[in-house]
């Protein structure tokens, strides 16, 4: 059955688990808030005041970086773990998880030089946390944040800001809700002036969350003691204060076991005669279980909350996992499977975006319904149809013998030269649309979730439809070219046919026609309103022309590049992909290595709070 002494060790192991994926100091914000919904205790204290050895004395171990002036520079999260007796000893960090370190003079060496990797050798402060975990049966659960002590003024070497930033920094810690706050003082200075009790009242004004922890009662003056402030007299807390005997600079030197500092400390209580009858309740071991078993009462508390945010955490996990996409098949037919289900994943929001279910293929009927007619109404006819042009025109279709009638030689080199004006604007529809369905194209894979997945493929499928969308464009060009060259090829007759009767008119109504016709001829041939009638002809046939070549190059447009996009788009593509073989298949689905990270990370998160989940669940029937 779970114990609440198994729960804190859970704790310790998310803790772990979410430094060991970034999820503490500058993580995902709903993982961060799952770390900052598990207690730990933040010791607090001034420079100089004891908080190293109240850290050493409770791991029973020597293993901080000692000194003078400010010695802690970054925040250093330590996490114990009881083992079970007779195992050995050793401590990790969170910057190099796999490296196990049994030599704890090893541990401050590496506590100083990562301090330094971050600092640099000077007196400078980093809110970058150190993660240390130590593994020993001598130890209970417990997560200590021991943080940089407090000062009052900024030494040579150091920025005038050090005192704020410094505070900035703690206080971060101690005003969260669930931080449990060690205030650290020393017994050789009146508790008025403690930094850690002023802090800890500011942030925790009913004392809920403060242990207050007096050190270096043995080096107060002779004929004085502690005895107000630890029996709460002088400053009330809402839990016992607890003494502490720290190692004396003598015993530091001559590198005096701390288990034998620890009994050393132990006989100091029991033959005191001003803390005998508190020798139970002091101490470093007692201090240890004190905050063990608060913290017991505080996860028993919590594990509500606890278990939603972690529910939380796995349904928000999962649902990026979906988005992430499952890792990949590594057999060739499987490859094959996935590349052609993402490529009509693409292909069905290509059509939507034509059909109207995305946005984007309404610019296609733009080009139809403004760009071509405003293109056909800036064409130069009034330059081409001038009288003097058509004067000019008329007469070298003639050549040395002049028309008797109508000129039909020059009407047709009229109408020809006019049609050439066509071409223009059937081949910048055929353009305008080819951009607009290269757009179209980029968006598509753009929208398409689950090809973000795989940059290779994205990238071959852009050019596999941008090849085809070429291809398509040469076809539509030649289609357009031939509608306007048809036109030219045959012309209407009945254009023809209406001219001898325009003729007639200008003769006598009740005369013989060809005398009239030959009359008309003799007198209009050479004048103004003769050539303005010619070019009045040809401009009402090119106008009907206009209307019919509006009308037919957009189905012609739509038939040889849309519908084809639409239908083929990746036609030429699956043929080639069938032929590669495995190697080349996975180089398609080479993934960007940044999301395979955030897969891999992911997926370790959601595996670690399952676990934490079915824990919590068992220790919550337990109690």
């Amino acid at each position: 059955m779970a114990t609440m002494e198994s729960l804190i060790g859970l704790v310790n192991r998310i803790q772990r688990a979410c430094t060991a994926l970034g999820d503490h100091g500058g993580g995902d914000q709903a993982f961060s808030s799952l770390w900052d919904a598990l207690p730990s205790v933040a010791v607090v204290g001034g420079q100089s005041s004891g908080k190293s050895s109240v850290l050493e004395s409770i791991v029973g171990r020597d293993f901080l970086p000692r000194g003078s002036g400010i010695v802690t520079r970054r925040p250093l999260v330590l996490q114990l773990q009881k083992t079970e007796d007779g195992q050995q000893e050793y401590a990790e960090f969170g910057h190099i998880p796999r490296r196990r370190f049994s030599e704890f003079a090893s541990v401050r060496k590496e506590i100083q030089d990562e301090t330094d990797r971050i600092t640099g050798k000077t007196k400078q402060i980093s809110p970058v946390p150190i993660h240390l975990s130590i593994y020993s049966p001598n130890v209970v659960n417990l997560t200590l944040i021991d943080l940089p002590g407090l000062t009052k003024v900024a030494v040579e070497g150091q920025q005038e800001s050090i005192v704020e930033d410094i505070e900035n920094m703690v206080r971060s810690y101690v005003e969260k809700p669930n931080c449990i706050i060690l205030a650290i003082s020393p017994a050789n200075q009146d508790i008025a002036t403690s930094d850690a009790i002023k802090l800890a009242r500011e942030v925790d004004p009913s004392g809920e969350r403060t242990f207050g922890v007096l050190t270096k009662l043995d080096l107060m003056d002779k004929g004085t003691n502690a005895l107000d402030v630890l029996e709460g007299r002088s400053y009330r807390l809402q839990h016992p204060w607890v003494g502490i005997v720290n190692r004396s600079q003598a015993d530091i030197n001559k590198n005096v076991d701390m288990m034998a500092a620890r009994r050393k400390e132990r006989e100091y209580f029991a033959s005191s005669p001003d803390y005998g009858h508190l020798s139970s309740k002091m101490g470093s071991e007692y201090l240890a279980k004190l905050l063990s078993r608060h913290l017991e009462s505080v996860i028993k508390a919590r594990i509500p909350s606890i278990t939603s945010l972690i529910n939380k955490s796995i349904d928000e996990l999962e649902a990026e996992l979906d988005h992430l996409g499952r890792p990949i098949a590594v057999d060739a037919g499987a490859q094959l499977y996935t590349i052609l289900e993402l490529c009509r994943a693409f292909d069905k929001i290509f059509k939507e975006h034509l059909d109207g279910g995305r946005p984007g293929g309404d610019r296609i009927y733009g080009v139809f319904d403004n760009q071509l007619p405003a293109a056909l109404k800036k064409l130069p006819f009034d330059r081409h149809l001038s009288v003097q042009n058509v004067r000019k025109i008329v007469s070298e279709a003639d050549g040395y013998q002049p028309h008797l009638i109508a000129p039909e030689q020059g009407y047709r080199r009229l109408i020809e030269g006019s049609l050439n004006y066509f071409r223009g604007p059937a081949e910048a529809s055929v353009d305008a649309v080819h951009l607009v369905l290269k757009e179209l194209v980029r968006r598509s894979i753009g929208e398409c979730q689950e090809l973000k997945r795989f940059p290779t493929l994205q990238s071959t499928i852009a050019g596999a439809s941008n090849e085809a969308l070429e291809k398509f464009r040469e076809e539509s060009k030649k289609t357009v070219v031939r509608l306007v060259d048809m036109e030219s090829s045959y012309l209407t007759v009945d254009f023809f046919r209406r001219l001898p009767q325009e003729v007639e008119k200008a003769g006598n109504p009740g005369g013989n026609p060809r005398e009239n016709a030959a009359a008309a001829a003799n007198v209009d041939r050479f004048a103004e309103g003769h050539f303005r009638r010619i070019g009045s002809n040809v401009s009402s046939y090119i106008s009907m022309i206009s209307e019919t070549l509006r009308n037919s190059i957009p189905k012609a447009v739509v038939y040889c590049q849309v519908k084809e996009a639409k239908q083929n788009l990746l036609n030429y593509f699956y043929t080639q992909i069938g032929r590669k073989e495995g190697k080349q298949l996975s180089e398609l689905l080479d993934e960007d290595p940044a999301l395979m990270e955030r897969r891999q990370q992911c997926a370790k998160r959601l595996e670690l709070y399952k676990k934490a989940r079915d824990e919590v669940d068992s220790v919550a029937w337990a109690r």
